[in-house]
């Protein structure tokens, strides 16, 4: 393992980071503080509790894993698209440097952005809202899981896209949607019979209730199930790049 490389890459775009960090940590913060003060502030005052669990601290985990999804796919997008836009991507795949070794500094790079992004927000989330976590190791777990899970889809997207504008397809038309629609701001269990059911298709439910049961052990689905699903969706993100870097696809054209 070239650890040389691996740190050499990590570094380039942690330092990316932190000359945008206006743009990269204190844009998303800024935009999750207010949908505290809207929804868990003001109308969470206004509203009962889900489950046991005051409305403002209910929306946490939620909002956490709406921002973690969107910023991880961002990042690790961003990260590696740029070198296939400049044309310097090719002296990368011809240094004596891995595959794997690539995957490890791209994504290892995007998904700590992610979890600084997301311990900011959850401190943050302690001016407006009273909180408690109830497991804080599987929290970390989730919080790990998902921040490197979805920076290698989005290391994917990176590789798919061949224009600035497809990098924001797939996180504005599919991840936002679903996020929303996943319970973020509303317990599925609310939902009418035949919509719970339908709702269980949407990936991201699993996700958020298996983050929203760290903190306050209510879920809307089993928590093994949640884990299942998040180490699914990774064991097929590393097929797909183990696949990419086999065939170039979208690599030497």
């Amino acid at each position: 393992m070239n650890w040389h490389a691996i740190r050499a890459i990590y570094r380039f775009e942690m330092a990316r980071t932190f000359r945008t960090v206006t743009q990269s940590i204190a844009s998303p913060v800024l935009s999750t503080s207010l949908y505290f003060v809207v929804f868990g502030a003001s109308i969470g005052s206004r509203m009962g509790a889900i489950d046991g669990v005051s409305y403002g601290a209910f929306i946490i985990p939620g909002l956490i894993m709406l921002s973690l999804l969107n910023e991880s796919i961002s990042n690790a997008s961003f990260g590696i698209y740029m070198p296939k836009w400049a044309g310097t991507i090719y002296e990368l795949l011809s240094a004596p440097v891995s595959y794997i070794e690539v995957v490890i500094g791209y994504v290892g790079a995007a998904a700590t952005k992610s979890l600084i992004l997301g311990v900011l927000i959850l401190l943050t989330a302690r001016l407006f809202v009273p909180y408690e976590i109830a497991h804080p190791v599987w929290m970390l777990g989730f919080l790990l899981l998902t921040a490197v899970t979805f920076s290698l889809f989005g290391f994917i997207i990176g590789l798919w896209a061949d224009d600035f504008q497809k990098l924001q397809v797939i996180p504005l038309m599919i991840v936002t949607p679903l996020t929303f629609l996943g319970g973020a701001f509303y317990s599925i269990n609310m939902l009418p019979p035949v919509w719970q059911k339908i709702t269980l298709f949407n990936p991201v439910v699993y996700l958020i209730s298996g983050f929203r049961w760290s903190f306050y052990g209510v879920a809307d689905v089993n928590v093994g199930v949640s884990m299942a699903a998040i180490l699914g969706f990774l064991a097929l993100c590393l097929v797909l790049v183990w696949w990419i870097f086999r065939t170039g696809w979208k690599l030497k054209s």
